[in-house]
């Protein structure tokens, strides 16, 4: 029985990766005097490793000018992500990054048929805070039964550790939730913690493969791909109701597989 939809926020929630982050560490290296920018296409290549200190890092190794110390790099690194952190805040508090289409429309469809909601982000929860705070209000966090941040979950997706969290959190059997990602990297941990998974492509993985994923969008107001696992399951938009059914008929192929 569907019980909870455990959320992904950056991607998945709203468009924060290109119109928040990756601005606010274009800003960040400008206000450090550093030389570097990142393009969308390289930023699309950096979001192959997931976390921003951990992008950083693996972006600092291919810059001849940074340094070559590793404590001094990591140095860098920490007041790089806590200035990018800032003024990411300072981007999304002023509301200049909306919800994606349908996120909220399902949101309340699942509220108000008891079925629950829950986030399971690598990222800040300072960062969490800023988005939904400026989208749901400050009370937002009375929206979620379960809240897992990156700093509840240090490893990151595409291992499972912030999926398993936020189901000991909501005391729940993986089987009875559907996690919503927009990235391979979600849709590997969320299916790594045994949960079906909806894809939602955000515009730095819209040409990306999701194998194994439970349904795919472009956005929850665009029809959805279900599995071909689904027996009879044909293209349709994303609504509470149709989420059930093909939940119900993944779970009935696994058992008869």
């Amino acid at each position: 029985m569907l019980d909870a939809l455990i959320w992904d926020v950056d991607g998945t929630m709203a468009e924060t990766e290109r119109d928040g982050h990756l601005v606010a560490f274009n800003q960040a290296f400008e206000a450090q005097g550093l030389p570097w920018r990142w393009s969308e296409a390289r930023y699309a290549e950096l979001l192959r490793v997931t976390g921003g200190r951990e992008r950083l890092h693996h972006d600092l190794a291919t810059q001849p000018d940074a340094p070559a110390d590793p404590l001094a790099r990591d140095a860098l690194v920490q007041a790089l992500h806590a200035e990018k952190n800032r003024r990411y805040v300072g981007i999304v508090a002023q509301g200049g990054i909306p919800l994606r289409p349908g996120v909220l429309r399902l949101m309340r469809e699942a509220a108000a048929a008891g079925v629950r909601l829950a986030i399971a982000t690598t990222t800040s929860r300072v960062n969490l805070d800023a988005l939904l705070s400026a989208q749901l209000g400050t009370d937002w966090r009375r929206h979620f039964a379960a809240v897992v941040c990156g700093e509840d979950a240090p490893v990151k997706k595409p291992d499972p550790q912030v999926y398993l969290r936020c189901l000991e959190q909501l005391d729940l059997d993986a089987e009875d939730a559907i996690a919503i990602e927009d990235s391979v990297n979600g849709l590997l941990a969320a299916a790594a913690a045994g949960i079906a998974t909806l894809v939602t492509r955000s515009v730095f993985f819209a040409a990306s493969g999701y194998p194994g994923a439970l349904a795919v969008c472009d956005d929850l107001e665009h029809p959805a791909a279900p599995s071909p696992r689904i027996p009879g399951a044909q293209p349709a938009r994303v609504d509470l109701a149709r989420l059930r059914d093909w939940h119900a008929g993944w779970w009935r192929q696994k058992e008869a597989a």
